[in-house]
């Protein structure tokens, strides 16, 4: 059966229009080579940091020793006690050499400022061991509390005194803190009554330290430990 030839479909027409809209791409620059990020410094430089050199840590004491005494004139304790009298800093600075000893600073307010030729180390290691030891003997005093309600029932206050009582005797002052709610703040001789029956309790043991005082809704008494001394 005879058929028609297929004809080519016709060859695309240039669209001026078009190729307006399509400029021509400018060529690709060549990539420029940059160094990696761990060379690069914070600000962008190319330039490996160096490590700043750490300056030399130098003990601080309270004392001015040897060359860090600023006066012109010091008033002088020997090694062995001594008073060497006014001297200028060399002439203080060069016995203290010559004794293999170091000229520190002692009263820096005085006029002129004292100065004692000791070994600093051996110094300031005595200093320390002292203001520890002083440091231990100070007591510190320490401040227990427990609360309690208006007519608390015996059983559970029985606890509280127990328990204040271990306190006492351990050292510690105790605090005692009643609270009142609602209309409980109307009869404060309620609780006054608790705080009379806390006191005989513990009175083998403690004494009054603050009497009981209303502040806000809340009546506290501080105890403090030991018996009271009887009025001479």
């Amino acid at each position: 059966m005879w058929q028609p030839a297929r004809l080519a479909p016709p060859p695309p027409k240039f669209d001026a229009h078009r190729a307006l809209w399509y400029p021509l791409r400018p060529p690709r620059q060549p990539r420029s080579w940059r160094p990696p990020d761990c060379w690069r410094g914070t600000r962008g430089d190319t330039s490996i940091k160096k490590a700043a050199a750490k300056a030399p840590i130098q003990a601080s004491t309270e004392y001015r020793a040897n060359s860090d005494i600023r006066a012109v004139s010091v008033r002088v304790i020997g090694a062995d006690g001594a008073n060497l009298g006014d001297l200028l800093l060399s002439e203080a600075l060069r016995v203290a050499r010559e004794a293999d000893l170091d000229l520190v600073e002692v009263s820096p307010n005085a006029k002129p400022p004292v100065c004692r030729i000791l070994d600093l180390g051996k110094f300031l290691y005595e200093k320390s061991k002292k203001d520890k030891e002083a440091r231990k003997s100070q007591k510190v005093i320490e401040i227990k509390e427990f609360r309690l309600r208006p007519k608390t029932a015996d059983h559970h206050r029985s606890f509280k005194v127990r328990d204040a009582r271990k306190w006492l005797l351990d050292g510690m002052k105790v605090r005692v803190r009643i609270r009142f709610r609602g209309r409980e703040i109307t009869l404060p001789e309620v609780a006054h009554e608790d705080m009379r029956e806390i006191i005989a309790d513990l009175a083998d043991v403690s004494h009054v330290e603050s009497e009981a005082l209303i502040e806000g809704r809340t009546m506290i008494m501080m105890l403090a430990p030991g018996i009271a001394k009887a009025p001479v």
